[in-house]
């Protein structure tokens, strides 16, 4: 799991008028709106006695914790403590980290790490969101799954042949073949479009307004951007197009929230809805079934332990990209962290301590040293 990306942390409308506690990259935070409906996101630890700020109350700008009532505000800085008396100063090093928030697409997103705002990688942008001729529609999902491994999926073109009955002949066809892939990338994201042969699809509906109503090639592909964002783009013609942007966060190593927007330009009446929600369903539940029996459940370290193929080339420039950001520092070093759970509270490292390096109550989490050797590690397999 890697620091320094931004992550949903909710949808927008379950932040209302209490905290909400999300759990991200194996910490948990709070998320929770000020009296001007602004959403902020703090590390979940009280730094007086561990308390949870998001089992207490908003207070005017500020959480407060329900264990002894330190207010913190969207900042992290606690503007009060109750047993000090009214009048009583509060100690700068009363504070917790603080991460930066936007809203779009109906989500709070909090960025979590410490870069500065100039450095920080963009949130992956949709569009079409909003344009007229498009529909949207949201859904959200948790598995048990590692994120690594469902963005590897959606990089895989070959899966879906076998894995989706709809998108493939189930190998039954003698002239079945991945065709090259030309993988297209910049410094944060990469991905391919390619042709696939596929049979109708059985929603006669469906079948009639995308225009496949026979056997016939279409244009799809994936696109990650950051370590767990993924654009995947289906056009079943030339005018035709349906956009899936999932917005993953790991929970922790095996588990993922997915805030899936979807956007189409056909069958834009709200009744059609329905069908695009559980078609949707439909093949990530048949991914998660592969997915689920996976060995090792966790992606591997190095390529070494797997046989990679042409049709694996989108999937081993994610994991380059993934090793150039772990030599950088930002890879969290989950041994350590599992290991002292019980007797160790972290925080993920906010902006505020590059100007403020010091005086913090809860340690940085932990992460693996970044060098040099780790940026070629996957790509040579050692």
């Amino acid at each position: 799991m890697f620091i320094n990306f931004w992550y949903p942390a909710e949808w927008s409308d379950q932040v209302t008028d209490a905290p909400v506690r999300v759990r991200m990259l194996g910490q948990d935070f709070v998320v929770f709106r000020d009296s001007a409906g602004t959403a902020h996101c703090l590390s979940n630890t009280c730094i007086h006695r561990g308390g949870s700020l998001a089992g207490g109350k908003v207070a005017g700008d500020c959480v407060q914790c329900p264990y002894h009532g330190w207010e913190f505000d969207g900042d992290g800085v606690c503007r009060r403590i109750p047993s000090l008396g009214p009048a009583a100063r509060v100690p700068a090093r009363a504070r917790v980290d603080a991460y930066p928030t936007q809203e779009r697409y109906g989500i709070v997103f909090a960025f979590l790490g410490d870069l500065p705002e100039d450095e920080r990688p963009p949130l992956m942008d949709i569009p079409e969101y909003g344009q007229p001729g498009w529909r949207v529609t949201t859904q959200d999902r948790r598995s048990g799954d590692e994120y690594r491994r469902q963005v590897e999926n959606a990089l895989d073109p070959a899966h879906n042949e076998f894995v989706h009955p709809t998108h493939g002949f189930s190998g039954e066809r003698d002239d079945y073949r991945v065709p090259e892939l030309q993988v297209e990338e910049d410094e944060w994201t990469s991905g391919f479009m390619t042709q696939y042969f596929a049979p109708p699809l059985k929603d006669e509906k469906m079948k009639s307004a995308s225009g496949r109503s026979e056997d016939a090639t279409i244009e799809a592909g994936s696109i990650h951007h950051g370590p767990s964002t993924i654009c995947t783009k289906i056009h079943p013609t030339a005018e035709v197009c349906i956009h899936q942007q999932a917005f993953k966060v790991p929970v922790d190593e095996l588990g993922t929230r997915t805030f899936l927007v979807q956007t189409r330009n056909f069958l834009l009446e709200p009744e059609h809805d329905a069908r695009f929600l559980e078609r949707n369903d439909v093949v990530a539940g048949q991914d998660a079934d592969v997915l689920a029996a996976l060995e090792p459940r966790l992606t591997p370290e190095t390529n070494h332990h797997e046989f990679l193929l042409p049709a694996d080339a989108a999937v081993v420039r994610y994991r380059e990209k993934l090793a150039l950001w772990e030599s950088r520092g930002w890879r969290i070093d989950t041994a350590t962290v599992e290991r002292n759970r019980k007797r160790a509270a972290y925080a993920i490292p906010s902006p505020a301590r590059r100007s403020r390096p010091s005086g913090w109550v809860l340690d940085p989490v932990p992460l693996l040293a970044g060098d040099a050797a780790t940026a070629a590690r996957t790509a040579t397999g050692n």
